[in-house]
């Protein structure tokens, strides 16, 4: 290839993707772009400033006003919004609860979509999220769709849960899994969906180590992209 791939994957919560991505784009020297943390970037900022998030026209004022930043130095992931970071301030529990506004905006997502475009404008990205295939990079040299049955993402997400000391209940890790799902599917602006050109990897079964082959074998395939010598 005259240029390093753009990798896209898709798919529904705790199916494993983002680790997934993450690994993938550190094998094959590539930039990893967290979409999730684009919107994320969007509500923190938005709630600093005490906008009303089910405002759509102050949602989509606010992604016009800011700029985010994805840097990566020595596989540390950082999130900065005009230049502060705020990787740690948008994973807290009380702003994923409120992120849902700004990722059913029409007018917050055609923005943050412009971001996205630009961010992988020069190939050598692995792009994660629930649109990347469909929307953001339908021209992706590779495009993976990552599932996993729904007790098995219950299941890793409570393990998530846990081990960062957050109480997690399966049922109702299970249930909450079950309405994501639901809401992805049929929101009216780009619903999760799977691409019709996209591998799709079931990893219901599989170790991290054995997706990461799997994706990465793929890759090679596809376009005979390798991680360029040290």
């Amino acid at each position: 290839m005259k240029r390093a791939p753009v990798i896209a994957i898709d798919g529904p919560a705790a199916s494993g993707k983002s680790t997934a991505a993450r690994n993938l784009a550190r094998h094959l020297g590539l930039k990893f772009l967290d979409s999730g943390a684009m919107y994320r970037a969007v509500t923190w900022k938005a709630i600093q400033q005490g906008v009303d998030l089910a405002s759509e026209q102050a949602l989509a004022a606010v992604a016009d006003s800011m700029h985010v930043d994805l840097p990566c130095a020595s596989n540390q992931e950082r999130v900065l919004a005009d230049g502060i970071d705020v990787t740690q301030a948008i994973r807290t529990p009380e702003l994923t609860a409120k992120v849902f506004y700004a990722a059913r905006s029409p007018e917050v997502r055609k923005r943050v979509g412009r971001w996205q475009r630009k961010f992988g404008e020069a190939g050598g990205i692995v792009a994660e999220g629930r649109d990347m295939t469909t929307v953001i990079f339908p021209d992706a040299d590779v495009k993976f769709y990552l599932d996993a049955a729904v007790d098995e993402r219950a299941r890793r997400r409570c393990d998530e849960l846990r081990a960062k000391g957050e109480p997690a209940d399966f049922q109702t890790v299970r249930r909450e899994l079950v309405e994501r799902d639901r809401s992805d599917l049929e929101r009216a602006v780009s619903p999760l969906r799977r691409a019709d050109d996209a591998v799709y990897v079931d990893t219901t079964n599989l170790l991290i180590d054995q997706t990461l082959a799997r994706l990465v074998a793929e890759v090679e395939a596809r376009t005979g992209w390798r991680r360029p010598a040290a």
